[in-house]
């Protein structure tokens, strides 16, 4: 083995050395050795190897270097030239963003590709770009030439297949490629007309020629069930089955495993644990204890499964499980991060049974200001395992649950809502925002189809786990700060000044009273006076569109929604690998042990957790995306309500509130006048009868057109209805539910998930919701 790690590295030395190499990542390197998919963290590990020996660097985007090489990295405008991602437009054009630096506190602004400029870039792809004109024939952008494909995104897609002039085509999903990509005589590997399949690009297409491919696996039609999941898997390179060193490591830790309190743990099974879940959830990765002292100061216990002790560090588990990053919930399965046997069997802390834990006690005054953290490598035997639902109602009439539950859990009960109201009122006195948007989620038959819809209410239970979670969270977080250690944070920038600008004028067309957005404490004070309002959703929608998305880092920044100074991810390391490496820094703080802990690979692990949370929530919503359109390609014509959430000269965005599908109202199709766009207002306002299509504002739509292959929705307007009422969701749903609309509806993604990355209940686990909005649930 370590000869072969020899042979690797003095592999990757001589092609990183040779004059032609130009820095990439490490995967494009296992890439240009051809070293097999499966076998490509290897490559990884080596090149880290390389960098601790001082042979190799990394450089921005953690991009390879040779030793003493690396370019100046304080300006992505390097010598005219800039590394960034290529997103392609329909129309052959696109744009790159390029890499920020560090330190940046405005996004860097986009560059414009011209057609003929793109090559064969494909939206994804990190590409270099030689900078030409300041500006492009009228293009508010910055303007250059793609000169070098860095890194392809992808090389595999998924299609339709089907044939024309006796050849096969593939028309690949979404707005990828403009032009369908050749794949040669029709019939290869059995596929008909119609078929979903997968090809491997064999060349790419450009503005100059023809792409084509080859067919490399035949997934069946599109109605056929299963298959839009199996289309968007394949899509997302979303893995599957674990491979069998993973499972033969789970099932040993399985055989290990005793139920028994080991002399090094603290003993709190005589504690009153409970746990509270989603009624359909199967692991239960956190546990709640909480006493009220005589002087009135509280001790919360917030358990955690101790994921770590089952997922040794560098064991095929924890090579798996860093890999995936996340666990995915598409809306018709569950894809896990680790094996089930682990996930939903010994670190699920079920009721009745010992379950190793770290355990986070935190000491409050009676009015919630902490005074001490202690934690612990423990052992519980929870109680009570307990649904929100069961939560609420109880709330609702406690003492009718006294006698079932017993004396314990129902007082347990009432400390929870006690304690968790005062943090509550204190988040929301530091400044924490709330964006108060509902959540609308899919109801699917068993094969998959839309059959109907429910309102995710944001109940008292939600918010009490939220609290306990997002105190835990930041408890470690600030223990580990206080060590001096690096470690994996969340951290959420403050918005940019620019897009802060632009929220001002939009409120302030609204007739809003002005308010100092560049605090935060103003910016929480517009999202409360909007709240109730007719104009609520319209604020928070833009509210949202000012913010910046939650990322894990090593850079000591803190979390802006949530207004903490210091937070990080440690209560769900049953589905998230950043809370595992949590645990590890906290068994070594524990054991009083120094963790050897390295700056760039850190930062490179932040940026691949963070890559693969945003991949899977574009995978779930491009699933609900898909199955929405597939509902609604049988339904033209169909009315509903929606709210726009966007708007451009070109038309409005509009999502449907009973049913949160994403359609289209192009500009020319509103025919009642000519209609000017007003950046200002975030409008389309009538030159002639002044009416004005704004953000937020409830309209009245039909299904006008379905494209599955393209994956769009167009709308026909048929009635403006203005500001809707907060209560519209509701009412909406009940319409549908009442029968004369046709349907039930599919998953809305929240706004607040969008923000951040968390996720709300679902099936089997449950994904708090927390710091996106600092509103849901955050574990």
């Amino acid at each position: 083995m370590k000869q072969a790690m020899e042979e690797l590295q003095n592999a990757i030395l001589e092609h990183v050395r040779s004059p032609k190499y130009q820095p990439v990542k490490p995967r494009a390197i296992a890439k240009a050795l051809q070293i097999p998919s499966e076998e490509a963290h290897l490559v990884k590990k080596a090149v880290k190897e390389l960098v601790k020996a001082g042979l190799l660097e990394f450089g921005s985007g953690h991009l390879v270097y040779p030793a003493g090489q690396r370019k100046t990295e304080d300006s992505p405008f390097r010598g005219g030239e800039i590394i960034g991602v290529f997103r392609r437009k329909e129309a052959g054009h696109g744009f790159v963003r390029p890499k920020s630096k560090p330190g940046d506190t405005e996004p860097p602004e986009d560059i414009f590709i011209p057609a003929d400029w793109a090559g064969d870039a494909s939206t994804g792809d990190l590409v270099r770009v030689r900078l030409a004109h300041r500006r492009w024939r009228g293009e508010r952008a910055l303007a250059g030439q793609i000169v070098e494909i860095v890194e392809r995104q992808n090389s595999r897609f998924v299609g339709t297949y089907f044939e024309q002039e006796g050849q096969g085509f593939v028309q690949v999903d979404g707005t990828v490629f403009a032009q369908p990509i050749y794949v040669g005589d029709p019939g290869a590997r059995g596929v008909h007309p119609d078929d979903k399949v997968v090809i491997e690009m064999l060349r790419f297409p450009s503005h100059h020629r023809n792409g084509e491919g080859v067919i490399v696996e035949v997934l069946g039609p599109l109605g056929k069930p299963g298959v839009d999941t199996l289309t968007i898997m394949r899509e997302f390179n979303l893995p599957e089955e674990f491979p069998p060193e993973v499972l033969e490591e789970a099932r040993a830790q399985a055989a290990l495993f005793e139920e028994v309190i080991p002399p090094d743990r603290y003993d709190a099974t005589e504690e009153t644990t409970i746990t509270i879940d989603p009624e359909d959830a199967r692991d239960f990765d956190d546990a709640i204890s909480l006493e009220r002292r005589e002087d009135g100061t509280w001790v919360l216990g917030v358990h955690i499964a101790d994921v770590a002790h089952f997922v040794p560090a560098g064991s095929a588990i924890d090579r798996e499980a860093r890999e995936r990053a996340t666990s995915v919930y598409l809306p018709d399965r569950v894809i896990p991060m680790l094996p089930e046997l682990l996930s939903n069997g010994l670190a699920s802390l079920q009721p009745g049974k010992l379950r190793f834990t770290k355990s986070v006690y935190i000491e409050y005054t009676p009015d919630g200001v902490k005074t001490d953290v202690k934690i612990y490598r423990s052992v519980i035997r929870s109680d009570k395992r307990l649904t929100y639902e069961q939560v609420d109602a109880f709330l609702e009439n406690p003492e009718a649950y006294r006698k079932a539950w017993g004396t314990k859990v129902h007082d347990l009960l009432l400390r929870m809502r006690d304690l968790a109201r005062i943090l509550r009122q204190r988040r929301r006195e530091r400044g924490a925002l709330e964006l108060v948007m509902p959540e609308v989620k899919v109801n699917l038959d068993r094969r998959g189809r839309v059959i109907g819809a429910h309102l995710v209410p944001n109940t008292e239970s939600h918010q009490m786990i939220e609290e306990f979670m997002l105190a835990a969270n930041e408890s470690v977080a600030e223990t580990l700060r206080d060590r001096g250690w690096l470690f994996l944070r969340r951290i959420h920038k403050p918005p940019a000044e620019r897009k802060l600008r632009l929220l001002q004028e939009f409120v302030e067309a609204l007739g809003f009273p002005p308010r100092d957005l560049e605090d935060r404490f103003g910016l929480q004070g517009l999202l409360e006076y909007a709240t109730g309002k007719p104009q609520q959703y319209a604020v928070h929608y833009a509210v949202l569109r000012s913010l910046q998305r939650a990322i894990y880092s090593p850079a000591e920044e803190g979390h802006y929604a949530l207004a903490s100074e210091c937070y990080c991810h440690f209560t769900s390391p049953i589905r998230r690998y950043p809370d595992l490496t949590i645990h590890r820094l906290v068994d070594a703080l524990l054991l009083g042990k120094n963790p050897r802990i390295n700056p760039a690979e850190l930062a490179t692990l932040g940026e691949h957790c963070s890559d693969r949370e945003e991949r899977a929530e574009a995978a779930e919503r491009e699933l609900t995306r898909l199955k929405l359109l597939s509902f609604l390609s049988e339904r033209i014509g169909m009315e509903m309500e929606g709210i726009i959430t966007g708007v451009e000269k070109y038309g409005l965005f509009v999502q449907g509130v009973a049913l949160p599908a994403d359609g289209f109202i192009p500009v020319e199709a509103l025919q009642d006048d000519y209609y000017d766009y007003d950046r200002t207002s975030h409008s389309l306002v009538g030159r002639r009868k002044g009416n004005q299509f704004r953000l937020g504002d409830l309209v009245q739509v039909a299904v006008a057109h379905v494209d599955l292959e393209r994956r769009q929705l167009d709308f026909r307007l048929i009635a403006h209805r203005g500001h809707p009422t907060p209560g519209i969701v509701e009412e909406s749903l009940a319409g549908f539910h009442n029968g004369k609309k046709a349907v039930k509806t599919n998953r809305h993604r929240s706004l607040s998930q969008r923000l951040n990355g968390t996720k709300t209940s679902k099936q089997r686990v449950k994904k708090p919701h927390g710091e996106r909005s600092a509103r849901k649930k955050s574990k």
